[in-house]
């Protein structure tokens, strides 16, 4: 959508906002319009139909809010922007939830933000309507939005209101439901125009994870032999995404909520306090209220985090997403390894709807892809014989969350392993890097099975 074409409505009892800012966005090449009042601005939303309005949130016969709910209402589609001079948490928090994108503090300091929010609200615009965001593939090599979110459309929905707001967000579910890739989503959707940064709290050792987020001065502890930036830096103007933020140590916890407070922090062993604009979304798969009841995790970060928490569900409560998920992955997959696959058959599918997935994604990507490799090099169709690791394993139907069990009922596992490797050395025409790549093992592990397993390359 061009800016010709994108239609602003601005409303302000105060005629001198309405001007301004109607001039700031028509020189930018924006179709606008005034109105002096809500009552005022619906009668013209009859034949202007605007894509954006921008209104004030406390104004006389019908206030900013009364006319956000209206609009929304009657045509959801249009998306808006609250400015107002009574700044509140609450009133930013209330707007949003009724349905604004974003929310801005009047007066406005430099015309930059307002023209900013506006062009994020374009951008979101221009991927939806041209209806190619939900069929197409994003960009930096994520998958289509209909494979990430088949089965969550509310989940879909709720991002795409909350991407282009500052907003914190809190994602929760359990281990392998995509946390990591929706965040992306939700970055690429923001219209931020620095890094995706992401740091994994239960990766990081406890000692480290606060020079990990905030950096260190030179000299600041042994070992800090150079000045170095944190997670917080190299997220300016962009989004940083903190997993398993329930791992997070207390001291880190304090200093976390400082940055959310007041967007600033120091580096470790420093004295000059730094300022970040880094969006922060969180994830987790505990349960942060059972925490913050043992006291390993603070309540007030809990809520400076959850500003819009969203639940993803299990795949075991997305049984629609199975196929759409299967064929995405069995394609890159397949591309990767260096084989033909393109379908999957009806009993092999059958199969993997009807196991109950307790990894989630991550273990139907690892099963899919130990199938592919185990499968004849010239097969075209995955079988459901590819998949008989599943059939022993699957959970009994009336316990839905019992874990994988061992593959050692069908196969000892160190046969199942030497089986893989033999395969998948065939496949590469026995070039052990390209192997090892597949096998998501190192070189030097590969060529310590190749000697254990006693491999020899077949003429």
């Amino acid at each position: 959508m061009e800016k010709k074409d994108f239609r602003i409505l601005v409303v302000d009892d105060e005629k001198s906002l309405v001007l301004l800012a109607s001039r700031i966005l028509k020189k930018e090449g924006y179709d606008v319009r005034g109105a002096y009042s809500g009552p005022e601005a619906l009668v013209i939303m009859e034949k202007f139909a605007p894509n954006l309005i921008i209104s004030d949130l406390k104004m006389p016969e019908m206030s900013g809010l009364d006319l956000l709910k209206k609009v929304k209402k009657e045509s959801p589609e249009t998306d808006f922007i609250i400015l107002t001079a009574y700044a509140s948490v609450e009133n930013a928090v209330e707007a949003m939830k009724c349905g604004a994108l974003d929310y801005l503090i009047k007066p406005l300091k430099n015309p930059d933000e307002l023209r900013l929010a506006v062009e994020k609200v374009l951008e979101r615009q221009t991927l939806i309507n041209s209806n190619t965001l939900w069929q197409t593939q994003l960009t930096d090599g994520l998958p289509p939005t209909n494979v990430i979110f088949a089965g969550m459309e509310e989940v879909w929905q709720q991002i795409q209101r909350v991407a282009t707001t500052e907003a914190t967000i809190l994602l929760h579910g359990e281990s392998g439901t995509g946390k990591s890739l929706i965040a992306k989503v939700i970055h690429q959707l923001s219209g931020k125009k620095g890094a995706f940064v992401e740091l994994n709290c239960a990766a990081i050792p406890e000692t480290l994870i606060e020079s990990e987020l905030f950096g260190h001065e030179k000299g600041a502890f042994t070992g800090a032999i150079k000045t170095k930036q944190g997670k917080f830096e190299l997220a300016q103007d962009g989004t940083i995404f903190l997993d398993e933020i329930g791992e997070m140590p207390l001291a880190a916890q304090a200093k976390l909520l400082r940055i959310l407070q007041e967007k600033a922090f120091e580096r470790v062993g420093g004295t000059i306090t730094l300022t970040t604009n880094a969006r922060i979304v969180a994830a987790t798969n505990q349960d942060l209220k059972a925490k913050i009841k043992d006291k390993t995790f603070r309540e007030d970060l809990y809520y400076r985090l959850s500003v819009f928490p969203i639940e993803l569900p299990p795949l075991r409560k997305r049984p629609g997403a199975i196929e759409a998920v299967s064929h995405h992955l069995l394609g890159t997959i397949s591309m990767r390894v260096g084989k033909q696959m393109k379908d999957i058959s009806p009993e092999a599918l059958e199969l993997l709807k009807s196991y109950k997935w307790p990894g989630n994604i991550r273990e139907l990507y690892n099963a899919i892809e130990r199938a592919v490799i185990l499968a004849d090099e010239k097969q075209q169709e995955l079988k459901r014989s590819d998949l008989s690791f599943l059939d022993l394993n699957a959970p009994d139907s009336s316990e839905p969350n019992k874990s994988e069990t061992s593959a050692q009922e069908l196969k000892p596992l160190e046969e199942i392993e030497k089986e893989a490797i033999e395969k998948t050395l065939e496949i590469t025409k026995g070039h052990r890097k390209k192997a090892a790549d597949i096998l998501g093992i190192s070189l030097r592990t590969l060529q310590y099975k190749i000697k254990k397993y006693g491999y020899k390359k077949r003429k």
